[in-house]
C-alpha cells in the first residue's frame, strides 16, 4: 500500500540570528490511509512544524516528502497550494474562521477555490455542517458560536475537498471533555471508515485512546513511537496522562 505521507530525512532550519535554528532533524515518518496517527512532544519539539510542511504550508530545508506519490519538497510557493488544495485538509488550532463569513460561507470558500459552482457549493456545504451537526448553524457567524462550534465548523471546512489526508494542530485543545470526544470520533470515522489518513498534533492525553499509533517529537527528532495496540487496555479505558503511557 502506498503511503499516504513518507517523509524522509526531513529538515528544516530556521535562518534566524547568525547560525539559525534546527527545527527538524532528520525525520523518518510513513502515514497510511486508515491511520489515525497522533505526534507528541513538549512545547517547541517541532510537531507544528512537521505538521505544517506536510500541510505543503512550510517548505523543508533538504529531505522528502511525498503526498500521495508526489515529492513536494522543491516546489515553489505557487505549485504547493494547488497540491494542498487537491489532497490535504486543515484544521488549525485557532479555527482560522472568516469572522466576516457565516459558517456555511466558510464551508463554501473551499469549494468555491476547487471551483465547485455556488448552486452545488452551497448544497454540500450544508451537507457537511450537518454531518457534524451544525446544520442549523449555516447563517451563523463564529463570533455567535462556542469553541467546539467553531472546531467543527473547520472540521466541516477541512473535509469540503474530500481530502485523502486530514491534518489537525491540537483540535481539542479549547475544548471540553465531551465536546473533545466528539471532535474524536469524527476524525477516528473519518480514518476507519472513510480510509483517510489523519494526523493530530496534540498534547491532549485525554484522546490517545483514539490513537493507532502515537509517535513523539523532540528536539525536531523522532524519539519514539508506541503502537496504541501495545498499551495497556486499562490505560486506555481510564484515559490516564502521559505520564501512564511512559509518554512524559
Amino acid at each position: 500500500m502506498q503511503s499516504a505521507i513518507a517523509v524522509q530525512q526531513l529538515t528544516k532550519k530556521y535562518e534566524e540570528g547568525a547560525s539559525g535554528t534546527l527545527a527538524l532533524r532528520g525525520v523518518d515518518l510513513d502515514v497510511h490511509p486508515g491511520e489515525l496517527l497522533m505526534l507528541m512532544g513538549p512545547s517547541g519539539s517541532g510537531k507544528t512544524t512537521l505538521l505544517s510542511i506536510m500541510g505543503c504550508i512550510l517548505t523543508a530545508t533538504s529531505g522528502s516528502v511525498r503526498i500521495a506519490g508526489r515529492e513536494v519538497v522543491g516546489l515553489n510557493e505557487k505549485q504547493l497550494p494547488a497540491l494542498r488544495l487537491e489532497h490535504i485538509g486543515f484544521v488549525f488550532q485557532g479555527f482560522n474562521l472568516f469572522p466576516t463569513l457565516t459558517a456555511g460561507e466558510n464551508v463554501e470558500l473551499m469549494l468555491d477555490l476547487k471551483g465547485v459552482g455556488a448552486a452545488k457549493a452551497r448544497k454540500r456545504a450544508q451537507g457537511l455542517l450537518d454531518q457534524v451537526g451544525l446544520s442549523e448553524k449555516y447563517n451563523s457567524f463564529p463570533s455567535d458560536l462556542s469553541g467546539g462550534q467553531k472546531q467543527r465548523v473547520a472540521i466541516a471546512r477541512a473535509l469540503a475537498g474530500d481530502p485523502g489526508i486530514i491534518l489537525a494542530d491540537e483540535p481539542t485543545a479549547a475544548l471540553d471533555s465531551h465536546t473533545g470526544r466528539t471532535v474524536m470520533e469524527m476524525m477516528s470515522e473519518l480514518a476507519h471508515k472513510r480510509n483517510r489518513a489523519v494526523v493530530i498534533v496534540t498534547h491532549d492525553s485525554r484522546v490517545l485512546s483514539f490513537a493507532d499509533r502515537i509517535v513523539r517529537i523532540e528536539d525536531g527528532a523522532i524519539a519514539g513511537k508506541t503502537e496504541t495496540e501495545t498499551l495497556s487496555p486499562v490505560l486506555l479505558a481510564h484515559n490516564l496522562p502521559q505520564a501512564a503511557y511512559g509518554l512524559a
